[in-house]
């Protein structure tokens, strides 16, 4: 059990997200981390939007033993394997899902630079991590136009 400087008990996962909140709003504005470049900040910032600070979301995922046969001898036929697409596409959405909700958290209007990647933990599990930047409009978009230099 952890004591927190409020003289609240701590004993669960929900104790902690509420002591975290109460952490962030007391801290006021301060450093924010992100996942932009130097230059997709500056297009950020110059579209109008304030970064707010580096979001996540994971999930972990087992076939199971079961599931890992299925698809073993399925993977001898030809065809799509839809356990494991299945398995996939959930384990996508619970990430983004839990990601979304910690940039709800931060009072954001959007997420950009949205990364996901899938790390295979063993040929049962699998852990699919989505990482982005909480965004929020500020309002005060450039009248410049906005031009693009490509090179080859």
């Amino acid at each position: 059990m952890f004591n927190s400087g409020n003289s609240s008990s701590i004993t669960s996962m929900e104790d902690v997200a509420r002591e975290l909140q109460a952490m962030q709003s007391s801290a006021g504005k301060g450093a924010a981390t992100s996942n932009l470049s130097a230059l997709d900040f500056w297009l950020i910032s110059d579209a109008g939007f304030e970064p707010l600070g580096l979001v996540l979301g994971n999930s972990v995922f087992s076939m199971g033993i079961t599931g890992g046969i299925a698809t073993a001898f399925k993977g001898l036929q030809r065809g799509e394997l839809t356990a494991l697409t299945q398995l996939m596409y959930s384990a996508r959405e619970l990430s983004l899902q839990r990601m979304k909700a910690e940039a709800d958290a931060l009072g954001a209007d959007s997420i950009v630079n949205v990364q996901i990647e899938i790390i295979h933990r063993s040929e049962e599990i699998m852990e699919v991590v989505a990482t982005g930047t909480a965004v929020k409009r500020t309002g005060n978009r450039s009248e410049r136009p906005i031009t693009l230099q490509v090179s080859k």
